[in-house]
């Protein structure tokens, strides 16, 4: 190399994924070379994507710290601001996005609800109106299954959640395990997958993996997002079940969907709660690769709150949905709450040995026609029995 192309390379950042190096920032008429050392330009983190791979040995600048890779072809990094504009010009660089804020998709919860762990069993209105509870007594209760719940995290003394494996604390909790709950919303979406107690989920067999991505405010970056999904696929659970969400579109987790889907992993994520409104479906539920689920209530009719539009694939129980929560439990409302009973059902399904593929198609093809617009419940309501060939007449709302 000549003298001046390595003046030059002394002067971008390269980023490795899976061990090959990528030039993701560098002098385009001397960009980063503005900003010296002192530290004087203010820094963002950004999200940069790329199709060009150069030769191995990362070389990171001066002015630019890379915070992560990932498997699939991406980093987050933290740059000058200014520096943003001439690094998504550069030949190979896909994209480059500012760091965004997803959050837990449940308006609430409502404590008049409230019973403590252990008291007397009751049938969430959801399980029974899906009919699970029939598929439950006929042997189909999801053994072999492993779900991932990717969120604020997963209660894990909660005797109702039993079946608990591996997680991971993208975010550390502080508590005994780094993925333990420190809000209270993962726990409940936990329980209406995988509930085996008290009460009861859609697949109460099933081994249920908490990854921590969300604060105890229910936030979280995209970038911790995007390397929850990434662990997941990595293990090759079955499903990873998403109940948060963003009005803007983020590439960073939209890549890391799309990641998880290649290597068969049936990602699951709640529409929104944008609701009333129309063809207003969230990120990342509106991924091609993500089974968009809306809300109904226990009437049948589209829950007040959700959103809808053409990406909606199903519609799922998401009003006043009782579940566990750390101090007990209590009932909730979200399309965090339709999710997991979605993404119950992909592991029930998965359990029976259905690939993701085929399982995306049995959600649909199973589901009722509860007189909705396609676009508020796309398919139809989910049908837990009759995806598994068991009849279905059964429209009960439960005893909680």
């Amino acid at each position: 190399m000549s003298e001046e192309g390595e003046a030059g390379l002394s002067r971008r950042s390269l980023l490795r994924a899976t061990g090959d190096t990528l030039l993701v920032a560098g002098a385009v008429g001397g960009a980063l070379g503005l900003y010296g050392r002192d530290g004087d330009e203010e820094s963002v983190t950004a999200n940069v994507g790329y199709t060009d791979r150069i030769e191995r040995g990362a070389l990171a600048s001066a002015s630019t710290e890379v915070l992560r890779r990932y498997a699939f072809d991406a980093a987050t990094v933290r740059l000058p601001e200014a520096a943003m504009s001439s690094l998504r010009r550069r030949p190979g660089v896909e994209y480059v996005e500012p760091e965004l804020t997803m959050h837990a998709l449940g308006p609430g919860g409502c404590r008049s609800a409230y019973r403590g762990a252990g008291e007397t069993d009751c049938l969430p209105w959801g399980i029974d109106r899906t009919d699970a509870d029939l598929a439950h007594e006929q042997g189909y209760t999801g053994s072999g299954a492993d779900v991932a719940v990717v969120d604020t995290g997963i209660d894990a003394s909660h005797p109702d959640l039993p079946n608990l494996g591996e997680g991971k604390g993208i975010v550390d909790s502080g508590g005994d395990e780094p993925w333990d709950d420190d809000m209270g919303h993962g726990t409940h979406c936990a329980g209406i997958v995988g509930a085996d107690g008290s009460i009861e989920g859609v697949v109460p067999d099933a081994t249920l993996h908490a990854v921590k991505v969300l604060d105890s405010r229910g936030a979280g970056s995209t970038s911790d997002i995007a390397a929850g999904i990434e662990w997941v696929a990595d293990q090759e659970y079955d499903v990873c079940s998403l109940s948060l969400g963003s009005g803007r579109r983020s590439r960073v987790v939209a890549e890391a969907c799309r990641y998880a889907h290649e290597r068969g992993v049936l990602v699951v994520a709640a529409a929104g709660n944008s609701g009333p409104c129309s063809d207003c479906v969230g990120y990342p539920a509106a991924e091609e690769e993500v089974i968009a689920v809306s809300a109904t209530s226990d009437d049948d009719t589209l829950a007040r709150f959700s959103s809808t539009g053409p990406e909606v694939e199903v519609a799922a129980p998401g009003e006043s949905v009782y579940s566990t929560t750390p101090d007990g439990h209590a009932k909730k409302s979200g399309t965090s709450m339709a999710c997991p009973h979605v993404s119950g059902l992909g592991g029930l399904l998965a359990a029976e040995g259905q690939d993701a593929e085929t399982a995306r198609e049995t959600v649909g093809e199973s589901a009722e026609n509860v007189g909705l617009d396609d676009t508020e419940s796309g398919a139809g309501l989910l049908d837990v029995a009759a995806a598994v060939g068991l009849d279905s007449e059964d429209d009960g709302t439960g005893t909680c």
